[in-house]
């Protein structure tokens, strides 16, 4: 190989192959830790309580300092939240921006897993117009403060969207974003698959079936078995609702033009209990739900339209949380009650039903 072929050889490798994509999630399994309650554990014990159900990968929709000081040396990957009402601020100024970052990220650095920074949440498709002008412009500017540090190949840059930002769901191959909801995530995602991040998904089969009970069949939102769907188009079936939907995301991307990047679930449940209009959130729905969805997640599968790429979700979420405003079933999708125990049995242990690991645990984190 002549020298001038291999100095356009070694051009040509270095943009056909970067980004590096950060690595933000280990293995399939994650979970959400929210916090809008008054009688939840502290953060050390729920470090505990993770590390004891070997839980690693967890979102917060903050950057509490006193949380990201507990996760200090626990060996846990944390997603920290930039909250919606700072994404009009940092999109407007680089400089808070970049003094956001330092102070939220840097300063926990290396102790504390930081690996992501997600920018909002359910931002497009949501009610304020204001802040879907200002996402694409928070997110450049925290990616760009992430990299003037030298963290861009450590510290992943996001946002997570519902189902609001869809049109034509069903099936999944016929899914496209919505007009309105295009002109602003268009942008966005070619920015994002320039730094190499995917495409975040919150997906409820729980709020589907509500919304559908009579045509939808509660099995096929609850993994058990179903005759499930038949999309004609790609001539793939479906037997569980989550599946569709997250292959409903990937049609929507590629009719966008992004057919290499990576859907993650950031947020999915089941609540255990509700309002007499909620018929579907009880106990045993929610244990179903849950159990059936993690022992999906344990065969390291993906989906009918992408099979090859392995499913990664965090679970909405650690707590029941008594101060979430809304019907009933907001303050129920958690795991595990507010005392530690759990909500039901999917083959985690509560703080209590395992005092002497969490105490363990907890004593070794604090040395850590």
């Amino acid at each position: 190989m002549n020298r001038i072929y291999h100095h356009f050889f070694l051009i040509f490798f270095f943009y056909s192959t970067a980004p590096l994509a950060v690595q933000a999630f280990t293995g399939t399994y994650g979970i959400n830790y929210g916090r809008i309650a008054d009688n939840i554990p502290s953060p050390d014990e729920v470090v505990a309580l993770l590390r004891a159900s070997k839980i690693r990968n967890v979102r917060i929709y903050d950057a509490d300092h006193s949380v990201l000081k507990a996760f200090s040396g626990s060996g846990l990957e944390l997603v920290v939240g930039l909250p919606n009402g700072n994404v009009k601020e940092l999109s407007a100024n680089a400089s808070q921006a970049m003094t956001w970052v330092k102070e939220n990220v840097q300063a926990f650095l290396p102790k504390t897993r930081i690996r992501g920074v997600a920018i909002g949440n359910e931002v497009l498709g949501g009610g304020d117009y204001e802040l879907w002008e200002a996402l694409l412009g928070a997110c450049r500017n925290v990616y760009n403060a992430l990299n003037k540090l030298q963290l861009a190949d450590v510290v992943q840059v996001s946002t997570a969207h519902s189902q609001a930002v869809f049109s034509n769901s069903f099936p999944p191959s016929s899914c496209v974003f919505k007009d309105n909801v295009a002109q602003f995530m268009k942008p966005l995602l070619q920015f994002f698959a320039q730094i190499g991040s995917p495409f975040c998904l919150n997906a409820y089969p729980f709020l589907a079936y509500m919304s559908d009970p009579e045509n939808i069949d509660i099995n096929y939102a609850l993994f058990q078995k179903t005759q499930g769907i038949y999309d004609p188009k790609t001539d793939l079936h479906y037997d569980n609702m989550l599946d569709a939907q997250i292959d409903a995301a990937y049609a929507a991307l590629e009719d966008a033009g992004l057919n290499k990047m990576e859907v993650i679930v950031t947020e999915t449940g089941w609540a255990s209990n509700g309002d007499e209009n909620e018929a579907a959130a009880t106990f045993d729905n929610a244990r179903t739900y849950n159990y059936n969805l993690r022992k999906r997640l344990a065969k390291r599968k993906g989906t009918p339209f992408r099979p090859k790429s392995v499913l990664k979700v965090y679970i909405f979420a650690i707590f029941n949380e008594d101060m979430k405003p809304g019907p009933t079933s907001e303050r129920n999708f958690g795991l595990f009650k507010a005392d530690g125990t759990i909500s039901y049995d999917i083959g985690f242990n509560g703080l209590k039903s395992s005092s002497a690991v969490s105490s363990r645990v907890s004593l070794k984190c604090r040395r850590g």
